[in-house]
């Protein structure tokens, strides 16, 4: 017979790699958008589990998968397919330029595998020369050391002895820097369609054409990141279709598995020809758990319902972000698209961000940073009305306490 532990906060610090450094709560119970802690205290969630939760917590849909797909079959391997892989990859086929679809657990070895592909198709097309990656400043494209190098955070990078190469980062939405770039030796560009951890920033129209024409000028393969974007934060269900482009390889996590870790990178036939068997994979990639409930996230999100609904939802976002900072005057500027948002604050609270942050935990709301300047917000793609109403009135007593301290 078990014996329940008493778990506390301190036990982090006794216990686990000093990697992270959580707030002082633990929640135990979520429903919907709304969070409760270990002392029963509610707080509305605008963080989402860092653009994970698309469909908050505990939704009936997502539970009935997980209950009836539980029933049936955890695992297998890929040494056998199985029905809810190939239903998911079906869906996101039907629903996207892709086809072809690989599976993995997280959106970092989705960009690893898209890098790594992108290269085999260079070296089997053009060989070993043209092995350039070109990425951008402030990117994030994961933990691993081939994708924490080709991220653009070089805080991120350092420190763990020689790095991959072939690898230039530039500024973002710099075209003449692009063009100045872009070469022969250039196999593939990644970019974030809206950059996420580094800072909520969105691509020019102007620069995004750019690179599909230089990519297309050297036989290059773009790589969108739509880790953060994708599965319909941004009122799309992957932001590249609210632009004029389309990329060859395109890699989505978080929101696809609503909260169950899940992943995907997408490109085409031709491309996809290049990871030959025994190429490149993955234990748990495609695991019918996960995919289960990622057939019911798609089933949802991919809906003009939920998809119109992320855009009205982005509008009362924004009003009351800006009705606070008409009151209060914290941010320089409102930035993103749908429900990932950025709060940048002005001079006045440079560095800031993560006592707004503890602020809002204070007083009963969790919202996200992106850098020590941006306040990011990431909720539920259904939160209710109610909910954001809620959840701002919460974010102004929150700025409240830090501009009146």
């Amino acid at each position: 017979m078990s014996v329940k532990m008493n778990l506390t906060r301190a036990q982090f610090d006794e216990v686990m790699v000093p990697n992270y450094a959580p707030s002082p709560i633990i929640p135990v119970r979520g429903q919907g958008s709304r969070v409760w802690d270990q002392e029963g205290k509610e707080y509305v969630d605008f963080a989402g589990g860092i653009a994970v939760t698309c469909l908050g917590h505990c939704h009936p849909a997502l539970v009935n998968a997980l209950k009836e797909q539980g029933e049936k079959l955890w695992h297998l391997s890929n040494v056998m397919t199985n029905e809810p892989a190939l239903a998911l990859a079906t869906k996101l086929v039907n629903a996207t330029f892709a086809e072809k679809v690989y599976f993995a657990n997280s959106g970092a070895e989705a960009n690893e595998a898209a890098l790594k592909l992108a290269r085999r198709y260079a070296v089997d097309n053009y060989g070993p020369e043209k092995d350039e990656i070109i990425a951008f400043d402030k990117a994030f494209h994961g933990r691993t050391f081939f994708t924490v190098s080709v991220g653009g955070q070089a805080a991120y990078s350092d420190g763990f002895g020689p790095k991959p190469q072939a690898i230039t980062h530039i500024p973002y939405n710099d075209i003449e820097a692009l063009e100045a770039t872009v070469s022969e030796k250039t196999c593939a560009i990644m970019l974030e369609p809206l950059q996420g951890e580094g800072g909520i920033i969105s691509g020019d129209p102007a620069f995004l054409r750019k690179v599909r024409e230089l990519a297309d000028k050297y036989n290059a393969l773009v790589v969108f990141d739509e880790v953060q974007s994708g599965m319909g934060r941004t009122g799309d269900l992957y932001a590249y279709m609210g632009t004029d482009i389309v990329p060859d390889i395109l890699t989505t996590a978080k929101a696809l598995g609503g909260g169950i870790p899940i992943a995907a990178m997408l490109t085409t036939s031709e491309i996809a020809a290049h990871f030959k068997v025994g190429t490149h994979g993955s234990t748990y990639g495609g695991n019918p758990l996960a995919c289960a409930i990622g057939n019911a996230v798609m089933d949802i999100v991919n809906t003009p319902e939920v998809l119109d609904g992320v855009k009205y939802r982005e509008q009362l976002l924004r009003d009351g972000l800006n009705s606070i900072n008409d009151k209060y005057h914290v941010f320089s500027q409102v930035r993103g698209k749908g429900l990932l948002i950025g709060g940048v604050l002005n001079e006045k609270y440079q560095g800031r961000s993560r006592d707004f942050l503890l602020a809002a935990i204070d007083n009963g709301l969790m919202v996200l940073v992106a850098g020590a300047n941006v306040l990011r917000f990431a909720p539920s793609l259904i939160i209710p009305e109610a909910d954001i109403a809620e959840g701002i009135a919460r974010l102004e007593k929150a700025v409240a306490q830090i501009v009146e301290a």
